[in-house]
């Protein structure tokens, strides 16, 4: 039996379909499971601050420009991490986005909107990461060893391998705040964007807005 080239152009197209579609589920299944939060602490009590929104209670601690994930504890110079939970009656659900939030910083008229921690990638850094030494070249010039002269550029700072930056931003994505409809209590990180000194905020005040009510929280810097 002889295919017509429209019959053959329909099994192409409908097979190339199927190939995306299996190509995309396991990258949206993956992406969920990805982000998990922070193991919520006991009670709302054992945060710095806690409050009541309708029948959920929000909690939150002001962790400055630290950004602490369960593989280790980074740091970021553009942004800073408050480590939120809601926790509820039993059986209690609600609606978790990290929109919900907003930081208001010595008493400023103007609200910052909450980051996404893809954001934080570019200044994220490992504080316990020492990088290699230069190479032994490198440091007899700075004794007069021949080479370089004072014009020349300064040296390029090493990089963090990729395998240990990949790692350091996975840890990140597992600890920011679970998105979606959650049976309570949920916690992580979100992010606001603020390159200060935390030395210099004397009044932080985050607002929560959400399904649940709203709130305000008074932290301390």
């Amino acid at each position: 039996m002889r295919i017509s080239p429209a019959f053959r152009i329909g099994l192409w197209t409908a097979a190339l379909c199927l190939s995306v579609q299996g190509q995309d589920a396991p990258g949206k299944e993956a992406q969920v499971n990805e982000t998990k939060g922070l193991p919520p602490r006991a009670t709302s009590a054992d945060y710095e601050a806690h409050a009541q929104a309708g029948t959920v209670t929000v909690a939150a601690e002001f962790k400055g420009h630290s950004v602490p994930t369960l593989g280790g504890t980074y740091t970021t110079e553009d942004y800073v991490a408050i480590e939120t939970a809601l926790f509820g009656p039993a059986g209690a659900r609600t609606r978790l986005s990290s929109e919900d939030f907003s930081l208001r910083i010595n008493g400023k008229k103007t609200l910052l909107s909450s980051q996404s921690y893809v954001l934080l990638f570019s200044s994220l850094k490992d504080p316990e990461w020492v990088p290699p030494e230069a190479a032994e070249a490198k440091s007899k010039t700075s004794f007069g060893g021949g080479g370089g002269g004072q014009n020349d550029p300064p040296p390029t700072p090493p990089k963090m391998p990729i395998e240990l930056l990949r790692a350091m931003q996975q840890r990140v994505q597992k600890s920011v705040l679970p998105e979606g409809d959650r049976a309570l209590p949920q916690a992580g990180l979100i992010f606001f964007q603020y390159r200060g000194k935390t030395e210099h905020l004397h009044s932080i005040e985050l607002t929560y807005t959400g399904p649940a009510g709203k709130t305000t929280l008074t932290l301390h810097p």
